[in-house]
């Protein structure tokens, strides 16, 4: 049988070593002899001995959810083989998390990470209840972490000279040094006239960066968090 189907972009190779590659732009492989975590629902395909375990709320560090019911739904996946993640065909990164950085990723954007990482679930500083109250995984230690985004990410450098400023809908996370406040762009009177629809923002300020995607959360995928 022949096809541009079976280009060697598109097939699966053996892994020559245990942990996480990138397969394509939508889909990480995690080569596994041991453990790794995932969000509940991203595995696509598996092959080898592989148990997927939902881990309950509240246990040990994986505290899920805040009050407000926003967190991080992980699954565990424990034995020896492969295992593919993916979230509706958005683009995956694998970022290197080494001693001393952390990452402050929205927990929507998170796909999988090595049980290395130490991981918590924290309120946004200076958020409030902006979009149902703000709460990311916060990642830190070493190992790698798999995250998605709708779109290519913006990276946007953050400078104690250059603050900067991003809508809580549209942003994907930041170096965890950052320091976080409600930003309002628009004066009351404005906003009681109808305003731009940008009323209100998230400030970061300090030295380090921030992801956003290239477009606002759908309200649909935002109710269903």
């Amino acid at each position: 049988m022949k096809s541009e189907l079976f280009a060697s972009e598109n097939m699966a190779a053996q892994a020559a070593a245990p942990g996480m590659t990138q397969q394509n732009a939508k889909s990480i492989k995690y080569a596994l002899d041991g453990e790794c975590y995932a969000r509940q629902g991203s595995m696509v395909a598996f092959r080898g001995e592989l148990r997927f375990e939902k881990q309950g709320q509240g246990v040990g560090k994986f505290l899920k959810r805040a009050v407000t019911g926003e967190g991080l739904a992980l699954m565990a996946v424990r034995g020896r083989g492969e295992v593919w993640f993916a979230h509706e065909a958005a683009n995956c990164f694998i970022v290197d998390i080494e001693p001393g950085d952390g990452l402050s990723v929205n927990g929507r954007n998170v796909l999988c990470f090595d049980p290395s990482l130490s991981y918590e679930i924290k309120v946004v500083k200076g958020a409030g209840m902006v979009g149902g109250g703000l709460f990311n995984s916060v990642f830190s230690g070493q190992g790698k972490l798999g995250i998605v985004c709708e779109g290519n990410p913006i990276v946007i450098p953050v400078s104690p000279q250059a603050p900067v400023f991003v809508d809580t809908d549209a942003v994907v996370g930041w170096s965890s040094s950052l320091q976080t406040t409600l930003h309002r762009s628009q004066s009351v009177g404005s906003m009681l006239r109808g305003g731009s629809g940008e009323a209100v923002q998230l400030r970061l300020d300090g030295e380090g960066f921030v992801i956003v995607r290239p477009s606002e959360l759908r309200p649909e995928k935002a109710a269903g968090n």
